[in-house]
C-alpha cells in the first residue's frame, strides 16, 4: 500500500494530513510541559483509594501476622498483597499531595 490516492499518480499524501482525524492544531512540542489533567477527577479518585489501599494494607498485614504454616494462602502471598497495597496508599497519598499545590498554584493561593 502507498501514500498515493488513487487518480493522482506520483503525488503523497503530505505527512502532516497523516495520523488522526479531526485534530484540531498542529503539535507545538510543549504539550507535556503544557499538558491539563482533570485535577479534580484526580484529587477524587486518590482521596476515595487512598484509604482503601491504605485498609487493604493493614488487613493484609493482620492476616499475615495471624496465619501459621501450610495456611492457604500463604504468609508471603499475604505479606507481599500488604506491600503492594502500601506502595499504592503512598501513591495516592503523593498524588493528594501534588493535586493540593497545583490546585493552589492555579487559584493563586500560595504553594
Amino acid at each position: 500500500m502507498s501514500d498515493e490516492q488513487p487518480g493522482r499518480e506520483g503525488e503523497a499524501v503530505p505527512r502532516s494530513r497523516s495520523g488522526a482525524p479531526g485534530r484540531r492544531s498542529p503539535r507545538s512540542g510543549t504539550e507535556p510541559r503544557n499538558a491539563r489533567s482533570p485535577l479534580a477527577l484526580r484529587l477524587l479518585l486518590s482521596g476515595v483509594f487512598l484509604p482503601v489501599f491504605f485498609v487493604a494494607a493493614v488487613l493484609f498485614g493482620l492476616w499475615a501476622a495471624g496465619s501459621g504454616p501450610g495456611d492457604s494462602p500463604g504468609r508471603g502471598v499475604l505479606l507481599a498483597l500488604a506491600a503492594v497495597c502500601g506502595v499504592l496508599a503512598l501513591v495516592a497519598a503523593v498524588d493528594v499531595l501534588v493535586v493540593i499545590r497545583r490546585l493552589r498554584r492555579e487559584r493563586g493561593t500560595g504553594g
